[in-house]
């Protein structure tokens, strides 16, 4: 069971160490944790909790204790054991509980269906008759547990840690009702223009829509062409599409599976307008190269940064390494929201006031337009929640960077037949995806999912070979190749290192 919601009896069986119910309780709580499991406990029990705790501190010593060091006694106590759990907040349904017997219980029975496999854990009789939802320590503590299968990517414990800030975010947007482009749209771009190193930031509503602006900022039309990679996601060559431009596919370096730096002035033509490089897998491109190219044709450079935001090149963060650089906020991203959003970045002045117009509608004030636009504004929502995992993703940048580490050695020291990445040294990666090599790609892939351990693979069709952009212009050998080998094992901040080795022996 992942989910433990608390009665106030649990609580104080633990904290007072009542009878022999405190023991059960904690096993309890111990084993929910054993097994990835989180432990809640509802906002809306506080006083209950405070009034219990203190009557129970004045019946234990006889009334020796006086109230007020009772009172005192039971917060400083309640204070220490709720630190090592999360927090359910109390919702506005949760007060419609008028026509219970006992309204109490039924706010409890109401917050605990709202958690994802949750249980509440109690003794209280008329609770564990409601129905299904709540089970005694006794009870869970006998239940025969299921493996838990690892996650590919693993939300949930990062959510835990931020729920507070996440939720005071949350509610500060549905008071002050500004829904688009509110005040903590600003605030976003203001930290992360900061966190980038660059003067401008352009918050927008996806990942995809920051390339097609970036790119219609640069007056690319019909006609044109934009190179770039065809070992990513298909939105790096849809948006180029969509403009009508063409792209011009070039093949990638089969260690960082980055566009090949030595391959792009041979396909550089009169009507190439830019290039767009991919920073796979969070890795960065080789700029410098891409760079002074790009400056001896005349051409400006797009960082599709959507997988590699927390990365650096050189000392120099992703997104601060070209004209543009972009990125994505889709919730399986290093940064990620809880829905589409994106951003763009730039240090060019023009460039950012054209991406801001662009993004609504082409207007440089209210019903003028001298331009086109789209509708490519960033959600308030999507902004509150970004600033609360901001404050948090320094932190687990590094422990991204130290779990493709682990996994690496893990590798390694198993001696297995598996290219792992390689991670050039003068860059750091935000490993958005842990890929390896494999030669028999599918019967491993089965081989993982035999022992409930998920994989993807990114990318199974090079974009020169999708439908809808298919070319065969320059022989592109290195990625088809690899789009047969490559597969991604399951990558988040908090995968331990026992689930880690469990994921390397099944590769064994």
């Amino acid at each position: 069971m992942s989910n433990l919601l608390l009665d106030v009896n649990i609580i104080i069986d633990i904290c007072i160490k009542r009878e022999s119910y405190w023991q059960y309780a904690l096993e309890a709580l111990q084993r929910c944790q054993n097994t990835s499991g989180q432990v809640w406990i509802y906002t809306g029990s506080v006083q209950t909790l405070e009034y219990v705790l203190t009557g129970e501190l004045i019946k234990e010593t006889d009334k020796e204790i006086s109230s007020k060091k009772a009172h005192k006694l039971a917060k400083d106590i309640l204070e220490r054991f709720c630190k090592q759990y999360n927090w359910l907040a109390s919702l506005a349904d949760d007060g419609n509980v008028w026509g219970d017997d006992d309204p109490e219980d039924a706010q409890l029975y109401k917050a605990v269906q709202r958690l994802s496999d949750g249980l509440l854990l109690t003794r209280d009789k008329r609770l564990l008759q409601r129905g299904s939802f709540a089970i005694s320590p006794e009870q869970y503590t006998s239940i025969t547990q299921e493996k838990k299968s690892i996650p590919f990517i693993e939300l949930q414990r990062q959510q835990s840690l931020i729920r507070p800030q996440l939720e005071h975010n949350i509610h500060k947007v549905l008071h002050h009702g500004k829904y688009i482009l509110g005040a903590e749209v600003q605030t976003l771009e203001e930290k992360l223009a900061e966190f980038v190193g660059v003067k401008h930031c352009i918050a927008v509503s996806s990942g995809t829509d920051a390339l097609l602006i970036a790119m219609m900022a640069l007056g690319i039309k019909q006609g044109d062409e934009v190179i770039t990679t065809p070992f990513t996601f298909i939105a790096t060559g849809e948006m180029i599409a969509l403009l009508g431009a063409k792209p011009v596919f070039v093949d990638i370096d089969p260690r960082t599976y980055n566009i090949d730096p030595d391959k792009i002035e041979q396909a550089i033509t009169t009507k190439t307008k830019a290039i767009m490089p991919v920073s796979l897998y969070g890795q960065c491109a080789e700029f410098d190269k891409i760079n002074a190219l790009a400056e001896k044709h005349q051409l400006p450079v797009i960082e599709d940064g959507a997988q590699s935001l927390g990365a650096t090149y050189k000392g120099k963060q992703s997104c601060s390494l070209s004209t543009i650089g972009c990125t994505s906020f889709f919730p399986s991203k290093p940064l990620g929201g809880y829905g589409d959003s994106g951003a763009c970045f730039t240090d060019n002045d023009e460039l950012a006031l054209l991406m801001r117009q662009i993004r609504v509608h082409g207007q440089d004030r209210r019903y003028h337009h001298p331009q086109i636009g789209i509708n490519g504004r960033m959600d308030t929502l999507q902004a509150a929640i970004l600033l609360a995992k901001l404050e948090i993703f320094p932190e687990e940048v590094e422990k991204r960077r130290l779990v493709g580490e682990n996994y690496t050695k893990l590798i390694h020291d198993n001696h297995l037949r598996i290219i792992s990445p390689h991670i050039e040294p003068y860059n750091t990666s935000v490993y958005a995806q842990y890929t390896i090599q494999v030669n028999h790609r599918e019967d491993t892939i089965q081989k993982l999912n035999n022992t409930n351990i998920p994989t993807a693979v990114h990318y199974p069709v090079p974009l020169n070979q999708q439908p809808s952009l298919e070319t065969k212009i320059f022989k592109l050998s290195i990625a088809e190749a690899l789009s047969h080998k490559v597969m991604s094992l399951p990558m988040h901040p908090y995968l331990g290192i026992e689930e880690q080795k469990m994921i390397i022996q099944a590769l064994c």
